[in-house]
């Protein structure tokens, strides 16, 4: 990969913060957009916006064939079977949402169980917790390593002929963990369960195959990969989907309306009502043709050897506790520096142009889990190099000179 060449594609890059280039190291939270995906969505406003799929003018015409398009792009970088699989969404938040409210709700009751992990963002644990509630249905965790990861022997133990729903994250955004989804999901099924993924860290960084993994169910957020907020999706096996009732009712998702009934289109339609995020779906699609074109195996290489690179140097700094296995992770590291409160540590840093995350990660039970209250997090993303894991230390060294009375 040539990072350089990267770079220069991404505007906001090339920037000071507090007088200080930017070194931005927050894209598990969000990454930043290539300039072939900001010009495609000002292409699009410019000359090609229209509502999709109703009108018979060229603008209808251009629009509606832009977002099926991008639709298309998400079945093929996903490897789903048919475009008709892929639900365009708000997001990770939304996909899971709707799983949980039209898939779950409707299929679990007292007895069942919904198995998931304590590593799980909120987004792929409160939707659960509302699901056990409304059905009765009881929710399991598989218990963790006290590295946070888990073995496929305590899956199987905890997967059970009572498990209804299994889900889990493909990658943590805290541990940087990569789950075995493919084993879990043929644990699952062995059990008569679906396995849900919640793939907001993984998509943006490796090779997906949605038809390898064997699951019934797989969201993501494009925001996360270099596309625009607001625009996400869920893939769902078509048996399954087309089982599935709609949550949201209005326009374009329905067949046929009289006074006191209503049919619903065929999937996806049933469940994209009202005027779809056509805009941003065009967005999605020009940020997977950006990223197919620089290589998902060679992203995945390049995250892993930046992951691998910073826990190491972080390593070397007394005081620092860096959460999650060494091995195989992905590319972030989670970190505390001494007593000193991560959102300090973030401060002083943003004071050196670095930017990183701080706080809980939408993660609370894994933060009890690990005894803190929050953490930092550095993440990596295809436009980071190893410069910029070495700024990061000296901003910590600089961190623990002020704070030298925190630090162990």
């Amino acid at each position: 990969m040539n990072i350089a060449a990267i770079r220069e594609q991404f505007p906001i890059l090339h920037q000071e913060i507090n007088g200080h280039p930017l070194v931005y190291l927050d894209s598990a939270a969000s990454s930043q957009k290539p300039r072939s995906v900001i010009d495609a969505i000002n292409r699009y406003y410019e000359k090609d916006h229209s509502n999709v799929h109703r009108g018979v003018h060229t603008l209808g015409s251009r629009a509606t064939d832009a977002y099926e398009g991008a639709r298309e792009k998400v079945a093929s970088f996903l490897n789903a079977a048919l475009p008709e699989e892929i639900i365009f969404t708000r997001g990770t938040t939304t996909a899971l949402n709707l799983v949980a409210s039209s898939y779950a709700r409707n299929t679990c009751k007292p007895g069942d169980e919904i198995v998931i992990t304590q590593m799980e963002h909120h987004s792929n644990l409160i939707p659960w917790q509302q699901v056990a509630k409304a059905t009765g249905a009881t929710l399991k965790y598989i218990p963790l390593q006290p590295d946070g990861s888990f073995t496929l022997a305590d899956a199987e133990l905890t997967i059970t002929a009572n498990t209804k729903v299994v889900a889990m994250t493909y990658v943590s955004n805290v541990l940087g963990i990569v789950n075995p989804i493919k084993e879990v999901a043929a644990i699952a099924h062995r059990n008569g369960a679906v396995m849900v993924v919640d793939g907001a860290q993984s998509t943006p960084h490796m090779r997906v195959d949605v038809r390898d993994l064997d699951c019934d169910f797989y969201a993501f957020s494009g925001h996360k990969m270099c596309g625009p907020t607001g625009i996400g999706a869920l893939y769902g096996k078509k048996a399954l989907l087309s089982k599935m009732e709609p949550i949201e009712f209005g326009g374009e998702m329905i067949d046929y309306v009289d006074l006191y009934e209503s049919t619903w289109k065929d999937i996806p339609y049933r469940f994209e009502g009202g005027t779809p995020i056509i805009a941003n779906a065009v967005g999605l699609g020009a940020a997977i043709d950006f990223l197919q074109e620089v290589g998902m195996d060679e992203i995945d290489k390049h995250q892993r050897q930046l992951a691998a690179y910073a826990y190491d140097r972080l390593s070397e700094l007394e005081g620092v506790t860096i959460y999650g296995p060494k091995a195989d992770r992905a590319g972030l590291v989670t970190f505390n520096l001494g007593d000193v409160h991560p959102h300090d540590v973030a401060t002083v840093l943003d004071s050196e142009g670095i930017a990183v995350r701080a706080g809980h990660h939408c993660c609370q039970p894994l933060m009890r889990f690990l005894n803190v209250s929050s953490t930092a997090r550095a993440s990596f993303y295809l436009y980071n190099t190893e410069q910029d894991v070495d700024q990061l230390i000296a901003g910590l060294l600089k961190t623990k000179e002020f704070f030298g009375h925190a630090i162990g």
